[in-house]
């Protein structure tokens, strides 16, 4: 892919789809990786120096392409799976469900419906808000914003229901956002605020990672990546996700008439300037989980790119869970110094041994994380610090940790 020099001073770009077994192996001893069908960056660059390095690559590009070898039958069995996982509700429980096979009345689940629950729903039941915080707490952000995010999984007819029912508050729109790259929908994302008149704070949440989505996965380990000039850099696959343009990249404005596709960082902002001009106190939130996580700090530094400076006055917090890194320490500091200026919050909520916020592999120069972390063992014990071994860079250590966490639970 070529790097268009407006908006991009350098990048990397990985191309697992056209490396073979025998580039896989050549990564640890070519010279020159740059002229490798497989790998993307200007000429006359040395960006894979030092073992360790060339090891993370090696990594991202044998995970992407054992994700693209099974994306047909991940997907096939993950939907069917979340079907059956829906039978029984759909049938009045598993008593009911068992007497309908019999009488051949069995109830097919529509994956529309208001009573659709997708894979990650069926993990948590729990829909209803904590009736402990309240409007003006400490921890009233972060309390909506996880239970916004777990909704984000769920379909629109599903979403409504919950969001208007059960919480009482005002659905504003379900969103699915065309990306540029992969010429489809692969970006959702959810808008509420928490009453119809006179709200006082709109909530954006995005999507995350669908456990069988492999395309999904394949974008957290990938570690291409656009530096921009004075921001530092970014994950590629999360900006397109996002809404980046072809051979534009971040453009202020792009075209908006009703025949052109809906991209998430512009439909979002727009939406936003227009529903906070009727309330000068209303503020908004960002959040997601995993991949949504990635999308949501994305969207603010996108908004500090383009110095839009009153939706960032009016940006309450951003309060993501699971997130997987989204650019390098340049970045990092980039967004603590715009954060400290417009007073943003942001936390990344880690759980245990989430495999997620250690994605993309990394070293010292690679992507890292930035501000602070609210990380929670496996006893829900939670605590304020900067992850120790946030890294499994080595497989064995990866699954050993993931066995672990497996047995926990089992």
């Amino acid at each position: 892919m070529g790097c268009n020099k407006e908006f991009c001073k350098d990048y990397l770009e990985l191309k697992a789809e056209e490396a073979s077994c025998y580039d896989l192996f050549r990564i640890f001893y070519s010279c020159e990786l740059e002229k490798k069908k497989f790998l993307d960056a200007p000429e006359g660059t040395d960006k894979i120096r030092g073992i360790q390095r060339r090891w993370i690559v090696f990594v991202s590009v044998s995970m992407q392409r054992f994700l693209l070898s099974v994306r047909k039958p991940m997907n096939i069995i993950g939907s069917k799976v979340e079907l059956l996982l829906n039978y029984p509700s759909c049938n009045g429980g598993l008593l009911k469900l068992f007497f309908n096979i019999i009488l051949g009345e069995v109830i097919r689940p529509d994956m529309k419906s208001e009573n659709f629950m997708s894979m990650i729903g069926q993990l948590d039941w729990r829909v209803d808000l904590d009736k402990t915080k309240n409007v003006g707490d400490n921890y009233y952000g972060p309390s909506l914003a996880i239970m916004a995010a777990k909704l984000s999984y769920e379909n629109e007819a599903f979403t409504k229901k919950v969001i208007t029912h059960n919480w009482q508050m005002d659905f504003i729109k379900f969103y699915s956002f065309w990306n540029a790259y992969q010429e489809v929908n692969t970006t959702q994302a959810i808008m509420f605020q928490d009453k119809v008149e006179d709200s006082n704070l709109v909530v954006v949440a995005f999507r995350g990672t669908i456990p069988y989505n492999a395309d999904h996965w394949i974008t957290d380990v990938d570690l291409s990546w656009y530096e921009l000039e004075g921001v530092g850099k970014l994950h590629a696959g999360f900006m397109k996700a996002l809404g980046l343009q072809k051979n534009k990249g971040w453009p202020k404005e792009i075209d908006e008439s009703p025949d052109q596709k809906l991209f998430a960082y512009y439909q979002i902002r727009k939406e936003l300037k227009m529903i906070l001009s009727k309330n000068e106190k209303a503020k908004f939130i960002l959040t997601g989980h995993s991949l949504g996580g990635a999308l949501a700090i994305l969207f603010a530094a996108i908004l500090t790119l383009h110095e839009e400076e009153w939706l960032l006055d009016r940006l309450e917090g951003v309060y993501t869970f699971g997130q997987p890194r989204v650019g390098d320490p340049q970045f990092g500091n980039f967004m603590k110094d715009k954060f400290s200026k417009y007073d943003v919050k942001y936390y990344r909520h880690v759980y245990s041994n989430d495999m997620v916020p250690r994605l993309p592999y990394d070293d010292t120069t690679f992507f890292k994380h930035f501000g602070s972390c609210l990380y929670y063992n496996s006893f829900y014990n939670g605590k304020v610090k900067f992850l120790i071994n946030l890294d499994y860079t080595f497989i064995t250590e990866s699954v050993c940790a993931h066995l672990d966490y497996s047995t926990w639970y089992l």
